[in-house]
């Protein structure tokens, strides 16, 4: 992968066999990616950068003015989300395997005695991975009768830059661990993000004409989701 730097903006260049230039820029951090034709040299992709310099600006603006959580800890009364709702954590200790249960406004984090911070955020992640893991098959079915597509596969992994992705070659959708804190219909926008990918691969114009017809709501859930707070980032 090459690099170019605009000043302090560091830009990743990837070279791929596409016809067109692709300008991407990822939350949460505002890294700046740009996809281009093998044939397209370095020069020309800087200057095409350039030209964009005050939209990529603008783009990393809205990540930075997002609203953050502070790391999490795992201590008693701490706020977790689940699904778009702050619960108080409650911290159980007792000589047995762990779990974690909703109950009321609470959280429980049942935990052996003297269990570390990384562990219990482990096990959180897990049960987030679990709940996520639940909630989205059912969506999926739903939109895949509506959308006349398919998956083979549905994953969940923790990432930086994307709420999800599809690999339209395995017909695989994997979808960002954080997701299970924010709102259902959250969820519910990026999956179908996420399976129009398999009728158009890139982000132009045949793909907003699918998401307005079969999520006309989709840029409003897309800001509504941009605005909710977003884990802190090491």
């Amino acid at each position: 992968m090459e690099q170019i730097n605009l000043g302090e903006m560091v830009i990743d260049v990837v070279l791929k066999d596409i016809k067109n230039v692709h300008l991407s820029v990822y939350p949460p951090s505002g890294k700046v990616r740009i996809a281009a034709p093998l044939r397209m040299n370095l020069d020309t992709i800087r200057i095409y950068a350039i030209s964009k310099l005050a939209w990529i600006k603008k783009q990393q603006q809205k990540f930075q003015d997002q609203v953050r959580e502070a790391p999490r800890e795992y201590l008693y009364k701490e706020g977790h989300y689940f699904l778009g709702k702050r619960y108080m954590l409650k911290i159980v200790e007792q000589d047995a395997p762990p779990y974690v249960v909703i109950k009321h406004t609470n959280i429980e984090l049942h935990i052996r005695p003297d269990t570390d911070t990384q562990k219990r955020q482990s096990i959180m992640d897990e049960w987030y991975r679990q709940q996520l893991k639940e909630l989205a098959p059912p969506i999926i079915e739903k939109w895949e009768k509506l959308m006349e597509v398919s998956i083979n596969e549905l994953a969940v992994k923790k990432m930086k830059t994307k709420w999800g992705t599809c690999n339209r070659e395995a017909r695989r959708i994997w979808l960002n661990l954080e997701l299970a804190k924010k709102p259902i219909h959250c969820i519910e926008y990026i999956i179908v993000h996420e399976l129009a990918h398999l009728l158009e691969r890139t982000h132009n114009a045949k793909f907003v004409a699918y998401m307005d017809n079969y999520l006309p709501e989709w840029k409003h859930l897309k800001n509504e989701l941009n605005q909710l707070p977003v884990s802190h980032v090491e």
